[in-house]
């Protein structure tokens, strides 16, 4: 008997949805990218932007504060990435466990932190680590310090609190990625593991870690992502200083675009070093978790 084909039926409703949204895609997020890209490579001349070639990509090489804002960024993000997803994961581990009581009190004050306000948790940070601030306060009180230290006029203490303030804010917010992934291992593993006489550190290295690998990768992109746009801390913490000793590439793009004369050719042309560079950094953190992951 010959089958007849039949066409099938789509509701024009559902187009219509698509559609709308698909038109919000191109007006807010496709239009805006192209806009920028062909903007990256002019440059304004009389009122007008005019096209520039390549001159905004080479002006980078010699711009000793896009340098240093670019080492300021990998500084933070090959110190805090690493030590937060480790922290993440413990903590997970942890809140996982069986043996602990009061879970849900726990998990909520775990991830409060990620609930805060970018700007007001930054302040908090500020105040806490200024000169009349609680942390003077206290290691004073203890005898450790004879007077305050001005922690954000000192690059390296200035970095560290910004580093500091990155790990409370986003540490749980990891946390909940990996907790997730571990009610979803079997426990059968970690019994046969036990069985085995594995201890708790191995049974965390051999059977946990190796199982998390997905949720590692995942986890490690999006936080070295987060870190390469990283904004609020630096600009409400310190505001880039001592001396430009801590400001971020987000933050040079936004003082190019908002507070020296504006030059949105040059800060387009960053932006796009940025989305590069995440591009590469995303492929080899691929190629390291392997094929399989």
């Amino acid at each position: 008997m010959k089958r007849t084909k039949t066409k099938p039926s789509y509701n024009k409703y559902g187009w219509i949805f698509i559609s709308a949204a698909f038109l919000l895609y191109l007006i807010f997020t496709i239009y805006p990218a192209a806009a920028s890209l062909i903007m990256a490579f002019q440059t304004a001349e009389g009122g007008e932007m005019v096209f520039a070639g390549l001159d905004n990509f080479k002006r980078m090489f010699n711009d000793g504060i896009f340098i240093q804002s670019l080492k300021n960024t990998f500084l933070y993000m090959v110190i805090q990435v690493p030590i937060m997803l480790i922290l993440a994961m413990f903590i997970a581990t942890l809140l996982n466990s069986s043996i602990l009581k009061a879970k849900g009190f726990f998990r909520t004050s775990i991830f409060l932190p990620c609930v805060t306000s970018l700007v007001a948790y930054s302040i908090l940070f500020k105040m806490m680590f200024s000169l009349d601030g609680i942390v003077n306060k206290a290691l004073m009180s203890l005898g450790i310090l004879d007077a305050p230290y001005q922690y954000l006029q000192d690059s390296t203490w200035a970095r560290a609190v910004i580093i500091i303030a990155m790990l409370w804010r986003w540490t749980g917010y990891n946390v909940i990625f990996f907790l997730s992934a571990l009610q979803n291992i079997p426990k059968e593993t970690f019994e046969a593991a036990q069985v085995d006489g594995a201890n708790a550190f191995q049974i965390f290295i051999r059977v946990t870690v190796p199982q998390l690998k997905p949720i590692i990768l995942l986890t490690a992109i999006m936080s070295t992502n987060g870190t390469l746009q990283l904004f609020d801390e630096t600009m409400n913490i310190t505001q880039g200083g001592p001396a430009n000793a801590t400001i971020t590439v987000s933050h040079y793009i936004y003082n190019q675009s908002f507070v020296y004369a504006p030059n949105f050719g040059y800060a387009s042309a960053i932006s796009y070093v940025v989305v590069f560079i995440m591009i590469i950094l995303a492929i080899i953190q691929f190629s390291v978790a392997g094929k399989e992951d």
